[in-house]
């Protein structure tokens, strides 16, 4: 068993039942292929939430500020993260973002690109869309709603993956593709809330 797993199945044992995590539309994941996993982010614990329930290991793009902590570094980059700059057109993160997919990984990306202080869908960063254009990739919505209270309901929810074929073929901008995901999301917000 690798690191990840392992990891995965602690973190599990710890906050699936502390958060009574309902996971919904796992079934709508591609089980190959690279895939875009673009969730909201209301909570420090998205990624390990959304690590925990998706069928396939993440590959997160994490604040670089937390590869400053020897620690931590060592422990998020075991679990497959990899600095992003903030605030700026990251081009080495870029690539590497484009590597995993290309390789046929799965890409965890939260489009805001920093937690919503009212649990409001943000507007997405562009870099999203870029990934979401310049790949093959599924791009898979994801809806994390609940209060992060202990034995509060929490729940995860998958949408379809969504077709990006039409925004290719009219050679839409990263921003035009950043929106239509963050609709996607949103409906799916609107929906379980």
């Amino acid at each position: 068993m690798d690191f990840y797993s392992f990891a995965k199945g602690v973190v599990k044992g710890i906050l699936k039942p502390l958060y009574r995590v309902e996971v919904i539309g796992i079934e709508q994941f591609p089980k190959e292929g690279g895939v875009l996993l673009c969730a909201n982010h209301i909570s420090n614990l998205d990624p390990p939430i959304v690590g925990i329930t998706a069928p396939r290991p993440i590959h997160f793009m994490a604040k670089e500020e937390l590869f400053h902590v020897p620690v931590l570094k060592n422990l998020i980059s075991s679990l497959h993260a990899f600095p992003v700059k903030r605030g700026m057109s990251d081009r080495q993160a870029l690539r590497v973002g484009l590597d995993v997919l290309k390789q046929g990984h799965v890409l965890g990306i939260f489009p805001e690109g920093t937690r919503s202080k009212d649990g409001k869908l943000q507007k997405g960063l562009s870099g999203v869309g870029f990934f979401a254009l310049r790949t093959n990739a599924a791009v898979v919505p994801c809806a994390i709603i609940g209060p992060y209270r202990p034995f509060k309901k929490l729940k995860v929810v998958y949408g379809a993956p969504i077709h990006m074929e039409p925004l290719r073929a009219k050679k839409a901008s990263p921003e035009e593709a950043t929106d239509y995901i963050m609709d996607h999301i949103q409906a799916l917000l609107d929906q379980y809330q």
